[in-house]
């Protein structure tokens, strides 16, 4: 069973120390291959130089570049160029982490929304997949996606804990699904579990959102409270659950569904690469 983690912020501090032991266990648990994650100019090109660093091969680690909409308030008049060069890079494989946080508004919302259209028109002319966060913004985003989703090859809810109107609106748009620990989560979480089984095959991925969203229902849980990629297996183990599936069915077509999405390798002994799916077909 291999599993692929498509949300990980290696660059954190929590990690600094120990980040090829972090990696080694996350191989060890069968997360063989992950996407990190990047949030700003700075976070994006520490993330890919990590990708070199620490993975020679050139088959395990990619990473995301983009303006997450906390730091929206940083984009410059040269960030878009400079955005630009990142995502022509090989290991760098979506524009992201970008989208709209209504709930923190760590940014003002109209310059959210400005960095946001930015970096969608610079996906659809680049051609590449685009990583979105939302919160309490579901309405908006999906507002502003419609100008841009047919000339997206694709596009990912990152960290999906919406209610079924915003799933159902999403999935209408042809966008896919990140799920994280959030669904092991009993205090705020719960009402993930009825949804998992109305996300179709091809449009479900998993991710750890690391060093956040420790899974509650972990046994036994880290003395420090860090999440990591190699719990991703008790993330699969429970939208499994829900979904009345196998863990290995589960891991299987969520794994090629991030393969081809954001178009990595196949690793040797990987089982999955019968999978047909055609996500990365431009819509327009």
């Amino acid at each position: 069973m291999q599993l692929i983690d498509i949300g990980v912020n290696l660059t954190n501090a929590s990690f600094t120390s120990d980040r090829q032991a972090v990696l080694q266990r996350a191989f060890d648990a069968g997360v063989t291959q992950l996407v990190l994650t990047g949030t700003d100019l700075a976070c994006s090109e520490q993330s890919l130089q990590l990708c070199h660093e620490l993975d020679e091969s050139g088959q395990q680690l990619f990473c995301t570049a983009g303006f997450h909409p906390h730091h929206a308030s940083d984009w410059g008049h040269e960030s878009e160029r400079q955005l630009s060069a990142l995502l022509r890079e090989p290991r760098v494989r979506a524009v992201g982490e970008c989208g709209l946080d209504f709930n923190r508004d760590f940014s003002p919302r109209p310059q959210q929304e400005r960095v946001l259209h930015a970096q969608l028109a610079l996906a659809a002319q680049l051609q590449r997949p685009v990583f979105l966060h939302e919160r309490d913004a579901s309405e908006r985003l999906l507002a502003i996606l419609r100008d841009y989703r047919d000339h997206l090859p694709a596009a990912v809810v990152h960290c999906f804990t919406g209610d079924k109107q915003a799933l159902y609106r999403y999935l209408d748009m042809d966008l896919h699904i990140g799920i994280t620990g959030w669904i092991c989560d009993e205090r705020r979480g719960t009402h993930l579990h009825p949804l998992m089984r109305d996300i179709a095959r091809g449009r479900l991925m998993l991710e750890s959102d690391a060093p956040w969203l420790l899974p509650r229902t972990l046994r036994p849980k880290p003395k420090n409270g860090r999440n990591e990629p190699a719990f991703l297996p008790e993330v699969l183990r429970e939208v499994a659950l829900h979904r009345g599936e196998s863990t290995d069915d589960l891991a299987r077509h969520t794994s090629e569904c991030a393969r081809s999405f954001f178009g990595l390798p196949v690793l040797a002994g990987d089982e999955t690469s019968d999978f047909v799916d055609t996500n990365q077909r431009p819509r327009g």
